[in-house]
């Protein structure tokens, strides 16, 4: 193992005997990772977890090579172990147990019947029971006073059943371990999309469990900046209802995501794009980075880039090493999981998508020295995320050699030229929780603050960045009176105590100008196959001029979503900073970035 270079991080952590979680995250892992007995006594420690999953996950490898599951097993678990490699929640938490479903997210379809929302809101609860996240179309639905000919009646509309899922996840959530996390997702040309992308800033506390995105196509956007008109079609009779200008639409949109953080947009021809098979794309994974057909599935994994630096450089060997072992990790997981109902296990298997991920890239730059908001920033981040798909893709194109393409490669437009054994391969997720754990920044975000609070399991407790303590300790400009300034500012950009390189190293999300935001975002996008979930944050002086420009920009970027969060939108935001009242507990941890208010944990 190699030592800390000075004012460095440790390049990699293989004895997990030795490391010591935060008050954070260990709270979470015993509140929901680690299994108990029948009486809820804690059973095993989070090694003995790492050690579940690993020797549940690879007793798949005994199918394509009988025994061979003892060479893959201790493999696994010292990638676990290391924490430079973490699956979704779900497989921590329900790989060896009785529930047994290990995917983050799926998508489930609404039609435009009782039958089928009421059968879906039941699956919904078999999911949400187990951890996993849930998205929909609510774009098939009728609009709200619209005929209901059996009845003679008029639709409630595709809001009122948003509201029902939104409930049903509440009360799912008392029996759970976390939170239900859904996306609703409505087509920019349904007729209550008005109501809609207003539907969280209308009531304070209404659906919390979702997060809403508008599914708006190249056209829109086009009419937008040519003020044209757009229509607005009833989905049942596929006739136009109204004509609106398209700009006034999009204003409301632009306002509500000012207002409330929601909604994000989903550009669902550049989704489609990059599609590998035919039928079209209409909703995503809770939190955006996964586009998926009804049923599908997908497990998630993020590499811990804050682990993979060696002598002031990335540890590219390294890197190419986790991400193949990830990868064939990822790919077994999909035939050990359980499914709750047969749709969801005939679609994993036809296309076996998986989302290989990162996180810690906020922490990796600032430990080279490299500023977030940089054109070398931008370039390693591109540069790196080029390089996990590079070697994600030929492992899966391994793999597939030995094991078999999906069922459905042949109806694949990328037929000739991806020979995969999955799908899609890449993806980023924010990695909410596993970053807590992980005690890194969170997905490609950067560092939401060097000082915060944390609202962890109906606690706040005040984290302040250790690789920015270490390093200030380090430079001689440490102070109690400076820990106090970053906890009410949040960075220190404009503290002339701090000297100028650690302060260009250590930008945070609200120093960091949008562009920025996005630029990295862009960078990374172009060599993921699915999607990046990345939020704008934004100062709270931003205005809905500055959101509506942002998500043009995102657009002519060819990125498949955008998520924004203007600082104090949401009452109830997950980080915020300090306000040094009585009782606020301190841990050192890794700071995680990211969108304040998303209602996701994963």
């Amino acid at each position: 193992m190699s030592e800390p270079r000075p004012g460095g991080r440790r390049d990699r952590v293989t004895d997990l005997g030795q490391r010591q979680f935060s008050p954070a995250a260990a709270a979470v892992l015993s509140e929901r990772y680690l299994r108990r007995d029948e009486h809820g006594r804690i059973v095993e420690s989070p090694e003995e977890m790492f050690d579940r999953v690993a020797t549940f996950v690879a007793g798949v490898e005994d199918g394509f090579q009988p025994g061979s599951s003892t060479q893959w097993a201790p493999q696994f678990s010292s990638l676990l172990r290391s924490l430079e490699f973490l699956p979704n929640s779900p497989t921590l938490m329900n790989a060896g147990t009785r529930l047994g479903v290990l995917s983050g997210c799926f998508v489930l379809p609404l039609e435009d019947s009782l039958p089928s929302i009421f059968r879906t809101l039941g699956q919904t609860a078999l999911l949400h029971q187990a951890g996993a996240g849930t998205g929909y179309t609510f774009g098939h639905l009728r609009p709200a006073g619209d005929l209901v000919a059996s009845t003679g009646g008029t639709a409630s509309g595709p809001l009122s059943f948003l509201r029902l899922f939104d409930t049903a996840a509440d009360v799912i959530q008392q029996g759970g371990r976390r939170r239900g996390a859904s996306i609703a997702v409505l087509d920019v040309s349904h007729p209550d999309v008005f109501d809609f992308a207003a539907a969280k800033e209308a009531t304070t506390g209404d659906l919390r469990h979702f997060n809403l995105s508008v599914a708006v196509t190249d056209a829109f956007l086009r009419a937008v900046t040519h003020n044209r008109t757009h229509r607005l079609v009833n989905p049942r009779t596929e006739r136009t209802v109204a004509e609106v200008p398209a700009a006034d639409l999009f204003d409301t949109i632009c306002t509500a995501a000012h207002r409330s953080g929601d909604p994000g947009l989903l550009f669902l021809d550049t989704v489609n794009r990059a599609n590998p098979l035919r039928e079209r794309i209409e909703a995503t994974n809770p939190c955006g980075e996964v586009p998926l057909l009804p049923y599908e599935s997908c497990n998630l994994g993020s590499v811990n880039l804050a682990l993979l630096t060696r002598d002031g450089e990335v540890d590219w060997d390294r890197l190419a090493e986790v991400v193949r072992l990830a990868v064939r990790f990822l790919d077994d997981v999909i035939d050990v999981s359980r499914y709750p109902f047969p749709e969801l296990a005939d679609a994993a298997q036809a296309t076996r998508k998986i989302g290989l991920g990162v996180m810690g890239l906020a922490d990796l730059l600032a430990d080279l020295g490299i500023p977030y908001d940089s054109e070398p920033g931008v370039r390693l981040a591109g540069r790196i995320a080029q390089h996990i798909q590079h070697i994600a893709h030929a492992e899966s194109a391994a793999l597939a050699v030995t094991r078999g393409r999906y069922p459905r490669a042949a109806d694949s437009r990328f037929a000739s030229t991806r020979h995969l054994r999955n799908a899609q391969v890449t993806s980023v997720a924010p990695t909410g929780t596993l970053s807590l754990i992980a005690g890194t920044s969170s997905g490609i975000e950067p560092l939401f603050a060097l000082a915060y609070e944390r609202r962890v399991l109906g606690r706040r407790v005040l984290e302040i960045n250790r690789g920015f303590e270490r390093l200030a300790r380090e430079r001689g400009c440490y102070s109690d009176e400076l820990i106090a300034d970053i906890a009410h500012r949040g960075g220190v950009r404009g503290n002339r105590h701090v000297p100028e390189d650690l302060r260009a190293a250590f930008p945070t999300a609200l120093e960091i100008a949008p562009e920025w935001h996005l630029r990295v975002q862009a960078a990374v996008q172009r060599h993921v196959d699915a999607a990046v979930s990345k939020t704008v944050n934004l100062p709270e002086s931003a205005t809905a001029t500055d959101i509506r420009d942002l998500y043009l920009t995102a657009w002519r970027y060819s990125l498949k979503g955008i998520t924004v969060y203007r600082y104090g939108s949401k009452e109830d935001q997950a980080l915020s900073f300090a306000t040094h009242e009585p009782g606020l507990s301190r841990t050192d941890i890794g700071s995680t970035g990211g969108c304040a208010g998303c209602a996701c944990e994963f």
